[in-house]
């Protein structure tokens, strides 16, 4: 039995073929590259490794970025826990110092109406408050060791506070002017009608005995009269915030000026004061007289 080959085996003739064959494809690639086929292999070889040059970039910067993120999270929180210290320090002084502070504020404040004043003033502190009682009243840390007796008025910047009730030996007991059996004698700024008084609670008031003939403006201010030898003319007590006609007389609602629930610090008047206190003189200052022949 006889085997034959195939046109393509592995014998002489098989081989020459392939061998035409291969140095037609090496010529065609030849002619289709050029004479300088490296630099179309670079080209190719380039393009193909794009994808994964890029793939390692990104790869590359997300390590870098990941690493300057954590960072930069380190020192934020390191940065944030410094701030927090600080603030923690800042608010243990402010609480710290917030009492002198507006004690200080207090003084220069109550320094400020005593040069406006030109009365012997003394200072108190309040040291307990009965105000949400029906009589309720303020207590000072003065008494008769300051020399104080009853009906002395009490002030503060913002306006009348009220007068001494009692005064023991190192305390005295203030009856503020919204009480309810509190009086002062008072006058309106613009009109100038007098009347009395008289406390209604919760820092409001009523002005008793204005006729029905005055014009009174709700906003208006009103002063202390000085007819009542407690407060000198001229004080501030409040502002008309109604007004309302009666049967025989105004029905005048005043909102005191003075912070009765938020006093620290007052001024004591002396005992009958004058009735009009005029503001401190000064003289002007003198120019020094020139002498002739002189420029």
């Amino acid at each position: 039995m006889v085997v034959h080959r195939s046109k393509w085996g592995w014998s002489r003739t098989g081989w020459q073929r392939l061998l035409v064959v291969l140095l037609w494809l090496g010529h065609g690639i030849w002619a289709l590259l050029g004479p300088a086929p490296g630099r179309h292999w670079a080209r190719v070889a380039d393009t193909l490794s794009r994808p994964s040059q890029g793939l390692a970039s990104r790869w590359a910067q997300w390590r870098t970025n990941r690493r300057d993120t954590a960072r930069s999270f380190r020192e934020t929180r390191a940065e944030n826990a410094r701030l927090a210290a600080e603030l923690a320090q800042l608010r243990t002084q402010a609480a710290q110092e917030g009492p002198r502070l507006a004690e200080a504020d207090e003084a220069v404040r109550l320094l400020g109406l005593k040069r406006q004043i030109p009365l012997d003033l003394r200072a108190a502190r309040v040291i307990f408050s009965t105000r949400p009682a029906a009589f309720g009243g303020l207590v000072i840390d003065r008494g008769q060791d300051l020399g104080l007796v009853p009906d002395q008025g009490v002030l503060v910047p913002e306006g009348i506070v009220g007068r001494l009730w009692s005064v023991g030996p190192t305390q005295a007991k203030v009856l503020p002017a919204d009480a309810p059996n509190a009086s002062v004698a008072v006058m309106l700024m613009r009109s100038r009608a007098t009347g009395v008084l008289q406390g209604l609670g919760s820092g409001r008031a009523l002005i008793r005995y204005i006729s029905n003939q005055e014009v009174v403006q709700v906003g208006e201010a009103v002063l202390t009269s000085g007819l009542d030898r407690v407060f000198p003319r001229g004080l501030l007590v409040g502002y008309v915030a109604e007004v309302a006609p009666g049967d025989l007389e105004l029905r005048v609602q005043v909102n005191l000026s003075a912070p009765l629930d938020r006093i620290s610090t007052v001024l004591l008047l002396p005992s009958q004061p004058p009735l009009e206190v005029q503001p401190p003189f000064v003289a002007p200052e003198q120019k020094p007289q020139r002498k002739r022949g002189t420029p």
